[in-house]
């Protein structure tokens, strides 16, 4: 499986950008997928997920300002970034948390647990 991110790039404070992730590749069953990122010389930090639910988290320091949005059926999933600040500059890193579906192809309950995958990560950078 591998989750391939696009739209990262360059933006002034106060600008948007939405970032995308897809995943591809083996048949796989997805309970949450999400997004961290890393600042140079900076833990990676998460940022947001969305659960199969449907429901979110958001790290305080974006709360109010990132929306994030997934198709299950695609196993696609989207970060919209509002009223971009300088400290929103890092690299952002598409991850999901799932596993391979049953022989016959079923993601039961236990099929949804026990990787983590992660994109190679996406710059991007907000100029003051």
């Amino acid at each position: 499986v591998q989750l391939v991110e696009s739209g990262g790039g360059l933006v002034e404070t106060e600008g948007s950008l939405r970032l995308a992730c897809a995943a591809s590749g083996d048949p796989v069953c997805l309970s949450s997928m999400g997004w961290y990122r890393q600042a140079p010389e900076k833990e990676r930090e998460l940022v947001a997920f969305i659960r199969r639910s449907g429901s979110t988290y958001f790290a305080d320091s974006v709360k109010g300002r990132f929306i994030i949005s997934r198709d299950k059926g695609e196993n696609t999933v989207a970060l919209q970034m509002n009223r971009l600040k300088p400290e929103d500059t890092a690299v952002y890193y598409c991850n999901a948390v799932g596993n391979r579906p049953s022989v016959t192809g079923v993601c039961g309950i236990e099929n949804y647990y026990g990787m983590d995958y992660w994109g190679n990560g996406t710059l991007v950078t907000v100029a003051s």
